[in-house]
């Protein structure tokens, strides 16, 4: 295997890495019950998806 013959530079390595990097979340304000949800998902405690029920929520499942 091929080793590099010089080193890289710090500019060069850091170039590389400007991608990786940890992203908070994307939330909103769930239009049933105002829960924050994360973007394109039920929400878990109604179980309401873009205003219609999805899912029975939660509590409703235990009981």
């Amino acid at each position: 295997m091929p080793n590099p013959k010089r080193r890289h530079s710090a500019t060069r390595r850091d170039k590389r890495r400007t991608h990786d990097k940890a992203v908070a979340p994307q939330l909103m304000e769930c239009s049933n019950c105002g829960t924050a949800v994360m973007y394109h998902h039920v929400c878990p405690e109604c179980g309401y998806y873009r205003g219609e029920q999805a899912i029975a929520p939660k509590n409703e499942v235990e009981a």
